[in-house]
């Protein structure tokens, strides 16, 4: 049996769905109802997203964690998750693996306001949508942004993030990773007068077939060091290179992704992850 854990069927996962395993049963469960019907043998991706609140990651981590402990194959497991949604672990577990990241400091309520040298980006440590991302010029506008956020549930609870800006250029590069290969790639364009990339903002998306090495090599690093099966891979560039943004574990993508099937690609790739090692079974 696969299943896909997670609390709605987008339409990346109901496509996931009709690719994956052909002639096996495949379906998707909440994290209640997977622990409820998965037996050992059993095959699990963990699809939990970031709460629409930005201040976690959807119930169910506790769940992917009984599972492993069943004998259930989970990709995409709890921590995982946690490396990816989490954008302070996401800075920690990427400066040890020596990737370009912009420099990441977490601002809290009460602790003195975080010493800048030009502009950051402040943003929340569980955010997605370009929700709450904030550009600030300066100290003063740093410090004002952090006051307003205080309005926020959010900011007492998880803190925010200050982050060295990598000049933005009105768009950026998306790979999706799957099975340790990039299986797709676009590029997101800000809408006009917009500095943020997100399609939720107004963005749209540019299909690329052929996405830079560099690039890829950097996506590639990035899935291995926060273990991921599954993983959406922002970069911007930078000089001649370029610089990990972000990642994400619950990533949804489209059929733009890939000139062929991405749906099916990454399916196969899901597959062969899946697959106990040959030592295991020899």
């Amino acid at each position: 049996m696969f299943a896909i854990v997670a609390h709605r069927l987008s339409v990346t996962n109901a496509a996931l769905l009709a690719a994956i395993w052909p002639g096996e049963p495949a379906s998707q469960l909440t994290p209640d109802e997977a622990l409820a019907l998965m037996r050992p043998g059993d095959v699990a991706l963990g699809r939990l997203d970031v709460l629409p609140s930005v201040d976690g990651v959807e119930p169910g981590l506790e769940a992917l964690r009984a599972l492993e402990a069943r004998g259930v194959v989970v990709l995409n497991g709890p921590e995982t998750l946690m490396r990816a949604h989490d954008k302070l672990l996401t800075a920690q577990v990427l400066a040890a693996a020596g990737l370009p990241h912009p420099e990441t400091r977490l601002a809290v309520p009460g602790a003195p306001l975080p010493e800048v040298d030009g502009p950051v980006v402040v943003k929340p440590r569980f955010g997605s949508w370009g929700r709450e991302v904030i550009l600030c010029t300066d100290r003063r506008v740093l410090a004002a942004t952090l006051q307003d956020f205080r309005r926020h549930p959010w900011y007492p609870r998880t803190g925010a993030l200050v982050q060295e800006l990598i000049p933005p250029c009105g768009r950026d590069l998306r790979l999706l990773v799957a099975g340790g290969e990039v299986a797709g790639a676009i590029q997101r364009v800000a809408a006009e007068g917009e500095w943020r990339t997100n399609v939720a903002l107004g963005g749209h998306r540019v299909a690329i077939a052929d996405p830079p090495a560099e690039a890829c090599e950097l996506a590639l690093l990035a899935a291995e060091a926060c273990d991921a099966d599954l993983v959406g891979v922002d970069l911007l560039p930078r000089g001649d290179g370029w610089v990990i943004i972000e990642l994400n574990g619950a990533v949804d993508f489209t059929a733009e992704y890939a000139d062929g099937d991405v749906f099916a690609r990454v399916a196969g790739a899901l597959t062969t992850a899946a697959e106990p090692p040959l030592e295991a079974v020899s």
